[in-house]
């Protein structure tokens, strides 16, 4: 596979997991990559909330907040692999400064390392 081809990969992806973090959360600094865990609105009509309904909205958050991390790492994993292709040094290790093994690369294209050097 060729970088252009990696490059639309990660595009793809990149599409993907930013639309599922609209899902849970909101951008709050574009420049890093940083996002939040939406809080669920709560039944404002309601002047005491009801235990249940504040119970279910805190489990909601947990879970929103789970979800959030999670897609926060690959957004940020799919970001610096794009700037390295940008920079002209995708594919290759971080820590020996070989070629990066195409079936690794395949499996995830964002990948920093090569097999000797997997975390």
């Amino acid at each position: 596979m060729e970088i252009e081809q990696y490059k639309l990969k990660l595009q793809e992806e990149f599409e993907e997991v930013t639309k599922e973090l609209e899902t849970v959360g909101r951008l709050t600094n574009a420049q890093t990559g940083d996002w939040e865990a939406k809080e669920t609105e709560m039944d404002e009509a309601t002047p005491m909330q009801d235990p249940n309904e504040s119970a279910d909205a805190q489990e909601e958050y947990g879970i929103n907040r789970g979800i959030n991390d999670e897609l926060e790492v690959r957004y940020r994993e799919i970001r610096a692999a794009l700037k390295r292709i940008d920079e002209g040094i995708f594919g290759i290790c971080e820590e020996c400064g070989e070629e990066i093994e195409p079936d690794r690369l395949e499996a995830n294209p964002a990948a920093r390392t090569c097999k000797a050097h997997m975390e």
